[in-house]
This record gives C-alpha cells, structure tokens and sequence, in this order.
C-alpha cells in the first residue's frame, strides 16, 4: 500500500523501545523523516546510525516542559505531517495499594504533559491545515486491567479529549486517534509479570503464559504489528478517521464495539 509520507517529518515519543520505536522504524521504512524522542542517548545514537539523513534525535524526557520546548524548536519552520504521543505507564498497583501521592503523579505522568504537547502542536496543525496525532495509551481504556488502577482510571482521561479535540478540528484536515494495545511482547508487560508472580507466588514465566490465557488468539502481540496500524494513521490515507479508539489486542476486549 502506498502511504504518501517519504520525505515527510513526523515526530515520534517515546522512540527508544517498544512501540515508539516501531513506529519510527515503520516510517523510516516509508521514506519519512522521523525526529525521535527517548531518554536513553546511547539508544537514539544507535538508532541514528541505522538511518542516516532520515533520523535525527532529542534525548530526554518528554513529559518534562523543557524537553517539549526543544521539540518546538526542533520543528519550528518545517512542515510537520505527524505526532506519536507516546510514553511509559504508571507503576501497577490495585486501589488499595494506592496513596494520594501515586495518584497525582499518574495525572502528570499520563494526561498533563500530552495536553501541553497537544496544545502546542495544534497550532503547527492548524497553520498548515494538515496533521496527524496518534495517542498510544491502552486496552485499559475499553476493559480495565487488573492491578493498573491508575492506568484504567487517568487514559480516559487522554480519550476525552482526543474525542472532543478531534472534532473541533476535523475541518481543517486534522486527524486524533487512540491506539489502545491490549498484550504485547514489549518491555512495558514486564511489570504486569512480576506483579502477577508475586501476588500469586509464580514464576514471571508462568506468569506471563497466564497473560496470554486470556488472549483469544492465542499468543502476545508484537510492537511491529501494531505500528503497521499506526503509520496507517498517521498518513494521508487515513483522513475519514478520526475521533476513534482502536484496539489491537488479540480479541480481549469482550465488549461489541472492542
């Protein structure tokens, strides 16, 4: 399928690992232009020198107001076609193993620094008359995780707005969309594992052969799947979508508009 987006820019968070770092290779792979954003220097250098000329690096952490500021001004007289909202979750715990504290850091961990970046970027979006957001958050927002409290509460949160934003700006060719990953083999399950295998006395590898149980199909997904959905989004092809949350999560989702 050809995807329109070589030589364009987009900016991926979250870039060193998992799913942001599929999604930048995935538009690498397309001719695209990718500023990737992670907190790991090592990793963005070596990521660089696999795509030189193609992907250029802010190390950093980007729920952090002086590492977005860089970013605007990495992007500032470039037409930008795209943003991945990408970063870690919370810590997983039940309610009760909660205090106030986790809760507050949660919020700016999960929803305050997307809207500050959103509310940047709208204003690029909006000049232009073009633009991309996809949102990776989680299952979680459509069937509530066990142990992810934080998680199942504040994403909706992101869901809100991406809602009631997309439709704001839907006549000026601006899209939002939620990608909501259930399983996936990334590093981010790893705490899911070991939460599991301590509450229930387990290994973390029968722990995480329990996780895929609940799978319908049967086994994790892979970050490289679900990136294949998202730079779909983040093209031109995708312009009649927007103001939607998509799952990609093997059939876990038990309810009709999974």
């Amino acid at each position: 399928m050809e995807l329109s987006i070589k030589d364009q820019w987009f900016v991926v968070c979250g870039a060193g690992s998992g799913f942001g770092r599929a999604i930048a290779e995935k538009l690498l792979s397309e001719g695209a232009l990718v500023l990737a954003v992670a907190r790991t220097q090592a990793v963005l250098d070596e990521f660089q020198q696999q795509w030189p000329g193609q992907l250029f690096n802010i190390c950093g952490d980007i729920t952090r107001a002086e590492v977005q500021q860089l970013v605007m001004e990495f992007i500032d007289g470039k037409t930008i076609s795209g943003l991945v909202v990408n970063a870690g979750g919370p810590p997983a715990k039940s309610f009760l193993e909660t205090e106030l504290t986790d809760w507050d850091n949660a919020w700016m961990s999960l929803v305050r620094w997307k809207l500050a970046l959103t509310m940047q970027f709208i204003p690029v979006f909006r000049k232009q008359q073009y633009g991309r957001l996809v949102f990776i958050e989680s299952v979680s927002v459509k069937q509530p995780i066990e142990n992810l409290v934080l998680s199942n509460s504040l994403r909706l949160a992101v869901v809100g707005f991406v809602k009631s934003l997309a439709k704001e700006v839907a006549a000026e060719h601006i899209t939002l969309n939620v990608l909501a990953p259930g399983y996936h083999d990334t590093a981010a399950m790893k705490r899911l594992f070991q939460k599991k295998a301590d509450m229930s006395h387990i290994s973390v590898g029968d722990a995480k052969k329990s996780f895929e149980t609940l799978i319908p199909v049967g086994t994790m997904g892979e970050a490289f799947e679900m990136a294949e959905l998202a730079t779909w989004l983040l093209s031109p092809n995708a312009r009649y979508v927007t103001g939607q949350t998509i799952s990609h999560d093997g059939g876990v989702v038990h309810g009709l508009f999974g």
